[in-house]
């Protein structure tokens, strides 16, 4: 797949993929899809999310990338439509970091903690394939795989909380690192004790 992309180059003069959808987003909100030569809608986008297809989403006029902005977009639509997935308490925690010494390092540990619980997802989908034939869809193989489950499933979330928790001491230890060069010698700032 890699070798059939070709860079292009964009108005503002980086390189692009032309294997990568390229959405405009005009002054009067409507996006338009460059390879279909069609307006679309957010709901466009988000199947499109879901596909896995490979998009940017660019200012019409200045060529600012927007990509960022339309995908929260989309998850504040899923936030007001249905049953939210942030508490407001979890908002307003990730509120709290913004701004915050520890914002870049959270980033990175909600996304590889989020990557982690993908894996466990499709980990979980792979082992439950063969109980989508209709033939075999009966009360007794479920019963049979979900038995069979619980201790595998057990196991894929104790490995899960066990990298999230070295995740999470390795950004402490980073913390404590960079504290020690501002603040060498005062207390406190030793790094955690094990």
């Amino acid at each position: 797949m890699a070798s059939s992309r070709r860079a292009s180059t964009t108005d503002d003069g980086s390189a692009e993929s032309t294997s990568q959808r390229i959405l405009k987003k005009y002054p009067n909100r409507r996006l338009y899809d460059t390879r279909t030569s069609s307006y679309i809608t957010l709901a466009d986008v988000k199947k499109m999310v879901l596909d896995g297809e490979d998009f940017v989403v660019r200012d019409a006029k200045t060529s600012d990338d927007l990509t960022r902005s339309i995908l929260l977009q989309i998850i504040l639509e899923e936030e007001t439509g249905g049953v939210p997935m942030f508490s407001s308490q979890m908002l307003a925690q990730i509120i709290r970091f913004y701004g915050h010494a520890m914002q870049g390092m959270m980033g990175s540990y909600l996304e590889k903690n989020l990557q982690t619980f993908t894996d466990i997802q499709k980990n979980l989908a792979e082992q439950s394939k063969g109980l989508y034939d209709a033939n075999m869809m009966n009360p007794e193989v479920w019963t049979q795989f979900l038995n069979g489950q619980a201790p595998g499933v057990q196991n894929l979330m104790g490995n899960y909380l066990e990298q999230s928790k070295n995740m999470f001491e390795k950004m402490q230890e980073q913390m404590a690192k960079q504290a020690e060069t501002f603040f060498p010698g005062m207390p406190g700032f030793g790094g955690p004790k094990r």
